[in-house]
């Protein structure tokens, strides 16, 4: 987003050297010339340094931007530009306002380069400015923490907001092997908490009964057990669909910054799609689509979809909220594939639902994400073994795949890495499946038995 803010203020100045010392003087002599916007201009106060991702000339001043790649601006925006505008502050600088510049979803790109509208501008000079006389008492604290013993923070939800902690398994470190922490239970919750102040830490240390919900008692007595739970509904629901049957996975990319033109920030852009088809019971073909040039890939992905998905059949898919929102969104983008999409959508069968109630094994772990269960009926089918193994390296080695700058070489074995990823995940739903059926599968791929 950075490199964007700059573009759209040709005429600025970047400061940009690895020395910090350099930067801060290099920032004063830009300050010296004419007016001109400057880019990660740096300053420092009290031992706390800040580079301000725009600075704007504007009258007698300058404004102060912060450029985030978020839709909104957030609370923690604000503090962290009160924090600048104080250090700016500081420093003498005249500051007209305080702005945070975040992504305007509504910004739709039409080609050639021009990114103007991508951002949208807020002012939170009053906000920020009234947190002044707060910043040296944060100061002081952060100091105070710097300067102490690692401090006793009993980890919780203050570890996930608003980002993620990177040191959180050396606060919870993993659990002793073989063990079933509380924390798998589905959405515990409270009762995970209750259950830790009744001093338990393990599930197998937790009585029958004790547990009101069905689905954490099913994950409970699996993990005491060691056996699956297999609910005899299951193969009634899965024996019951007709043939053919179409196991069909999408992958999908998102750019903060549009990459093709009549594309918005953060629009979902599907790029490949497999589909293990089975014609009639345990005789399978596969087709598979993934486009092989750096252009708009939506309408050669929804023709080939429309071409392999034919007419009749249920199209299988896990979380099928997915695959019908990207359908939906091609059929109102091609209106004339629009019939052929919406009669697919007709015909979606979530396999989650059908394994969320009737299947549960020890192994999963609380979760029923396709690799779990994958894990627990067919270990040897573990992703660790590809090149690709899940949806953030899939976009990654898209864009890799697209960049003018990977290598023949390169890009195919990317794009050999992306096949093989989109095709192990229509196969898993094949397996777990045909496991919820009563059926077995013959590990060659060539489908189960």
């Amino acid at each position: 987003m950075g490199r964007i803010a700059q573009e759209l203020h040709r005429d600025g100045i970047l400061i940009d050297v690895d020395n910090l010392s350099q930067a801060i003087k290099d920032t004063a002599n830009a300050l010296k010339g004419d007016p001109r916007p400057i880019f990660e201009a740096t300053f420092s106060a009290d031992n706390v340094l800040v580079s301000a991702d725009l600075l704007l000339p504007d009258g007698n001043g300058y404004r102060l931007v912060e450029v985030k790649s978020s839709t909104s601006v957030k609370d923690y925006h604000k503090e962290d530009a009160s924090i600048q505008g104080w250090v700016l502050a500081q420093n003498g600088m005249k500051l007209s306002s305080i702005e945070i510049a975040h992504v305007d979803t509504d910004f739709c790109y039409h080609g050639d380069g021009d990114y103007n509208g991508l951002l949208k501008y807020e002012d939170i000079t009053i906000e920020a400015q009234a947190n002044y006389s707060d910043v040296p008492v944060w100061i002081a604290a952060a100091k105070a923490t710097l300067a102490g013993t690692m401090p006793l923070v009993e980890p919780g939800e203050c570890c996930q907001k608003p980002f993620a902690c990177p040191f959180r398994d050396y606060c919870t470190p993993p659990h002793a092997e073989g063990g079933f922490p509380l924390g798998i239970l589905p959405n515990g919750g409270k009762v995970v908490a209750g259950l830790e102040a009744k001093g338990f830490h393990d599930l197998r240390e937790v009585p029958e009964g004790e547990l009101t919900n069905a689905k954490h008692e099913r994950v409970r007595k699996a993990c005491v057990t060691g056996v699956e739970y297999l609910d005899p509904e299951a193969a009634k629901i899965i024996r019951a669909l007709p043939y053919p049957r179409y196991y069909l996975d999408f992958e999908s990319i998102q750019f903060v910054i549009p990459l093709w033109a009549d594309t918005h920030p953060y629009d979902q852009i599907p790029f490949q799609w497999s589909c293990h088809i089975e014609t009639i019971p345990g005789k399978f073909d596969h087709d598979q689509f993934l486009t092989q040039y750096a252009t708009d890939p939506r309408r050669a992905f929804t023709e080939s979809l429309i071409r392999v998905l034919g007419s009749e059949g249920p199209i299988i898919v896990f979380n099928a909220a997915f695959e019908r929102t990207r359908m939906k969104e091609m059929g109102e983008l091609f209106p004339d594939l629009a019939p052929a999409m919406n009669s697919a959508i007709d015909r979606l069968f979530d396999l989650l639902p059908v394994a969320r109630s009737h299947y549960y094994h020890p192994e999963m772990r609380g979760s029923w994400s396709i690799k779990a269960i994958l894990k627990s009926i067919a270990p040897e089918l573990d992703y660790k073994e590809l090149m690709v193994g899940d949806g953030n390296l899939a976009m990654d080695a898209f864009r890799k795949l697209i960049s003018p700058t990977t290598s023949a070489l390169d890009r195919e074995e990317t794009r050999n890495a992306l096949l093989e990823y989109c095709k192990r995940d229509t196969y898993a739903m094949v397996v777990v499946a045909n496991h919820l059926a009563g059926a077995k599968y013959i590990q060659s791929g060539t489908g189960p038995t």
